[in-house]
C-alpha cells in the first residue's frame, strides 16, 4: 500500500506543471464504436488519438487497458450458454484486435505505442513484461496492455487497476461515455446529481458504481485514485492532466 507521504502527492503539480506524469487510461470497447453498433469507428479513434497526443505532447507517461465489447461481450456470450470461461478468452482476444488497432492509428499520428498482452501471441504482439513496460514508459512509449489479465471472471476494470498498481500509475482515468460519477442514473432521472469528488468510503456507502467491485477494491486497497470521466468530452483528457476539474475525482 502507499504511504500516506506518497498520496499526499498525489494531485500536487510536477516541476513541468502536469498535475499527473503516469496515468493509467481504461478505455472501454463501447467507446471506440462511436455511433456504430459494432467494430470501430475510424472518425472516433482518430479523435482519442488527438487527445493522447496531446496529453504525451505535455511529458505524460500513459498506459492504456482497452475492453472488447464492441466485438465481443463475454458475459452476455456467457449468458446466452457459452461457457463463461470461453466466452471471456474471446473477450480478450477480442481486446488484442482493439489494441492492435489502437497502435495502429497512433502511429500515423506519429507516437509510438507498444502493445503487450497478457496472453501469449507472441507472432502478433510481445507478452506482457513490467521492467520492458515501465521502460517503455520512461522513453516516452504510449504501453497498450492487452487480454485483460490473461485470466478469465475478470474484467477489464481489473486489468486496469492491476497493470495501474504495477506501473506506478499517479491515478486510473476510466473513460466513458458519461461525465462523471452520478447520484442515479441521469438518462433516467433528470434530476441526478454529478459528483466532484468523492471518497472511496462514500462511493461505497451510496452504492455508487464506480468500477466492478475487485477493481474498486484493489484501487482503494493500493491507494490508487479513481478519475471518471467522458470521453466524448473535446479536451477533456488534457484538462484532467493540467489539473482542471473533470469528471468526478474518488480518492481516499
Amino acid at each position: 500500500m502507499r504511504s500516506e507521504e506518497s498520496m499526499a502527492r498525489i494531485g500536487e503539480s510536477h516541476p513541468d506543471g502536469i498535475r499527473y506524469k503516469r496515468i493509467l487510461l481504461k478505455l472501454s470497447g463501447e467507446a471506440l464504436m462511436g455511433e456504430d453498433a459494432y467494430g470501430i469507428n475510424r472518425a472516433t479513434i482518430e479523435r482519442m488519438v488527438g487527445d493522447i497526443a496531446e496529453i504525451t505532447a505535455l511529458g505524460v507517461e500513459l498506459a492504456i487497458v482497452i475492453g472488447g465489447g464492441n466485438i465481443f461481450r463475454g458475459v452476455a456470450g456467457g449468458a446466452s450458454g457459452m461457457d463463461r470461461a470461453t466466452a471471456d478468452y474471446m473477450g480478450m482476444l477480442a481486446t488484442v484486435m482493439n489494441s492492435l488497432a489502437l497502435q495502429d492509428a497512433l502511429r500515423q499520428a506519429g507516437i509510438v505505442a507498444r502493445v503487450q498482452s497478457a496472453l501469449k501471441i507472441e507472432q502478433v504482439v510481445e507478452p506482457y513484461i513490467r521492467p520492458k513496460a515501465l521502460r517503455y514508459l520512461e522513453e516516452g512509449k504510449v504501453v497498450i496492455f492487452a487480454a485483460g489479465t490473461g485470466n478469465p471472471f475478470f474484467t477489464t476494470d481489473t486489468a486496469a487497476a492491476l497493470r495501474g498498481a504495477e506501473i506506478g500509475a499517479e491515478i486510473v482515468l476510466k473513460a466513458t461515455k458519461v461525465d462523471g460519477v452520478y447520484s442515479a442514473d441521469p438518462a433516467i432521472d433528470p434530476s441526478a446529481s454529478r459528483y466532484s469528488r468523492l471518497s472511496f468510503d462514500e462511493a461505497i456507502s451510496r452504492n455508487l458504481k464506480v468500477m466492478d467491485a475487485t477493481a474498486f477494491a484493489l484501487c482503494r486497497d493500493q491507494g490508487l485514485p479513481i478519475v471518471v470521466f467522458s470521453i466524448l468530452r473535446e479536451g477533456a483528457m488534457r484538462r484532467l492532466v493540467t489539473g482542471q476539474e473533470e469528471g468526478t475525482l474518488v480518492h481516499l
